[in-house]
């Protein structure tokens, strides 16, 4: 794991207005992520833990607070330059993929690639090597009902990393898995941190699999509490 802060989050917290008045949802957060760690992200459902990944991802704004990356600040930059900071600096994967079933597994990993102007044969390119290196060469013109479920997933992370994403924020990725293959893709994440020093943030309700991350923390009822 390399050193320095890469992520600073400061007093964050996010309300949604509901009907009976505003639900506060994230209480004060203070989080520091170091450029290359694996932080694991864990608590009941409705603690906050997705919420607080989404505005880390800048998929969400707080209420109020900072999140900072490698020292901007994220929480004051305008949408369209945080449509091209989301691009170029993270990756997402989600508990369902969210693959499109009418393309094949190469066609929707150059998707983001295509999105941001890439040439169409560099594009592919990438998404043939990105798909070597999780082993699913083989895969290539297969379509999102031809694979199984830890398949679909490794090619949902290799979309997250076709852009070359500096950070992979990752929300319950083995949540629909069997323990087996579940395994397997954290296995996966975790080779993906050492070989390419990504920084990692994995939500999870799986306690065991958030202890193999560098570190991990908890959340309930919005706050840090360990």
């Amino acid at each position: 794991m390399n050193s320095g802060v890469l992520i600073r989050v400061e007093n964050l917290r996010k309300s949604f207005r509901m009907r009976g008045g505003p639900l506060e949802v994230l209480k004060g957060i203070d989080l520091s992520i170091g450029r290359g760690e694996t932080l694991g992200v864990v608590g009941v459902s409705g603690a906050g833990k997705t919420t607080l990944l989404q505005i880390i991802g800048t998929l969400d704004k707080a209420t109020s607070g900072t999140v900072s990356y490698e020292g901007r600040d994220l929480t004051s930059m305008p949408e369209h330059q945080l449509a091209a900071f989301r691009n170029r600096s993270i990756g997402f994967v989600f508990q369902f993929h969210n693959l499109l079933p009418e393309f094949n597994a190469r066609e929707n990993v150059m998707l983001p690639c295509l999105i941001s102007g890439m040439d169409r044969q560099e594009a592919g390119k990438r998404a043939d090597g990105l798909l070597a290196e999780v082993g699913l060469s083989e895969r290539l013109t297969h379509r999102v009902g031809e694979i199984s479920g830890g398949e679909q997933q490794r090619v949902a992370i290799c979309r997250a990393l076709a852009m070359g994403p500096d950070v992979l924020l990752a929300d319950e990725p083995t949540g629909n898995l069997d323990k087996e293959t579940a395994g397997g893709v954290m296995a996966l994440l975790q080779d993906l941190n050492r070989k390419r020093g990504l920084t990692l943030m994995v939500v999870t309700h799986n306690e065991e699999m958030a202890g193999r991350l560098h570190r991990v923390i908890r959340i309930d009822d919005g706050r840090v509490v360990s």
